[in-house]
């Protein structure tokens, strides 16, 4: 019986460390999220909510945030490259009349 209550335990304990607040309520991890800036570029904000939520309820699910990019915000469109798109879009539609 000591066996048992300790495996439940045990796998208790990894499922909640494999999890964690960003990684299952922040959505949908986007490739600006997993890649580093480069040097000069300006650092990743963090999701404070989920951080301290990680900190607070179970500190490894931090760890777990961090390693897959969950953690950061979602980068937003830079407005240069929107702006181009929108032009591109605009010349294509008026080609096409």
């Amino acid at each position: 019986m000591m066996k048992y209550i300790f495996r439940i335990i045990l796998s208790t304990y990894f499922i909640l460390s494999l999890s964690s607040c960003a990684t299952i309520l922040g959505g949908q991890v986007s490739t600006c999220q997993k890649t580093k800036p480069a040097p000069g570029n300006p650092s990743r904000e963090v999701r404070v909510v989920a951080m301290v939520a990680d900190i607070l309820l179970f500190w490894p699910g931090l760890i777990v945030d961090f390693a897959t990019g969950a953690i950061y915000k979602p980068c937003k469109p830079s407005t240069k490259i929107s702006n181009e798109i929108n032009a591109s879009n605009t010349s294509l539609s008026t080609q096409t009349n």
